[in-house]
């Protein structure tokens, strides 16, 4: 079965192909202009998906020699999402579901972060919790089967992604900053007098919910009562106590739902799911209970979505796509 994905849910314009679980091509156009303005313009973004979606979709079917009428089904994001971007994925898709008739099934693009973990890991049985981190979600799911979500645990502000790119804009780093701020950490030096940041613990809200916004408060009032030159110099130490707080909150709500729900098989997905310091943390409290994808499909990618798409439609499961920006799983 040949799946073709769509994903433009934000400033990733991203077509792929499989045949069954594999990929056969998988491209992915991130638009870099957003960084001249410290996060996304949804406009920019929307404007950008316009002017790729039909090149790069092109390109993959002639690279995989493969026709609009080999294709089996269409996998399409359609929440959640900026509104303008979606709808310019959406549109395309139900443009070749229109004049072809292939079938079109819509996807979640958490459903889609999950799912990416069974590329390589197709070993890995439901249950299963999912701990979703990304620049707009964070998340911790109980995965019962395909379709089937309980969300434990969400970020009642700040996503941690979001909380990394705003800290990083404090400390100077270019937007995105997740990975600036993780490198920057690594390099440093053991210290007598290590710098700490706050760990909420939001206990008046039911379930393993997730703040970053006091974290990101408390980052705001210990660079603004330094100077520059203090800044410059201890910036290692303050984004890896920075990153050492977003851990820990990540890693213990994530211990604390295996531990009420008997499950021991986590997946950790999305685009901070990237992040090393992260990985490392969680196989050392997980053991070879901890999955990843590969790195490459931990970002915004259409391979996800239709990995979805087929396992929807295998079953039963396809619906026809409708625009919910603000949908959660």
């Amino acid at each position: 079965m040949i799946t073709l994905g769509i994903e433009s849910s934000c400033d990733e314009t991203s077509i792929a192909l499989l045949e069954d679980e594999r990929i056969i091509r998988n491209k992915i156009f991130s638009q870099q202009e957003h960084s001249l303005f410290g996060g996304v313009v949804p406009e920019i973004a929307s404007r950008a998906h316009l002017d790729k979606i039909d090149r790069l979709t092109i390109s993959v079917l002639n690279e995989a020699s493969i026709k609009i009428g080999d294709i089996d089904l269409i996998s399409v994001t359609d929440s959640p999402g900026l509104a303008g971007a979606l709808l310019v994925g959406i549109s395309f898709a139900l443009g070749i579901h229109t004049a072809s008739g292939i079938p079109i099934t819509g996807i979640n693009h958490l459903e889609g972060h999950i799912c990416s973990v069974f590329f390589e890991h197709p070993q890995l049985r439901y249950p299963f919790l999912a701990l979703v981190v990304s620049g707009g979600h964070t998340a911790i799911y109980k995965i019962i089967a395909t379709g089937q979500y309980e969300c434990l645990g969400e970020t009642v502000d700040d996503a941690a992604g979001e909380a990394f790119d705003k800290v990083g804009k404090l400390l100077g780093f270019a937007y995105p900053a997740g990975r600036a701020i993780e490198q920057t950490a690594a390099s440093v030096e053991n210290s007598s007098n290590p710098i700490s940041f706050p760990i909420a613990q939001v206990s008046k809200i039911p379930g393993l919910n997730f703040s970053f916004s006091g974290l990101k408060t408390a980052v705001k009032y210990y660079t603004s009562s330094k100077d520059d030159a203090f800044i410059l110099d201890n910036r290692p130490r303050i984004c890896a106590a920075f990153q050492n707080a977003v851990i820990e909150s990540l890693v213990n709500n994530l211990w604390k739902a295996s531990e009420q729900t008997g499950i021991s098989d986590v997946a950790l997905v999305g685009g901070v799911a990237c992040n090393g310091a992260l990985r490392s943390a969680l196989k050392n409290r997980f053991n070879n209970r901890v999955y990843f994808p590969i790195p490459s499909l931990c970002t915004d990618n259409a391979a996800m979505i239709a990995l979805a798409g087929y396992y929807r439609n295998q079953n039963g499961l396809s619906r026809f796509p409708r625009l919910d920006p603000s949908s959660s799983l």
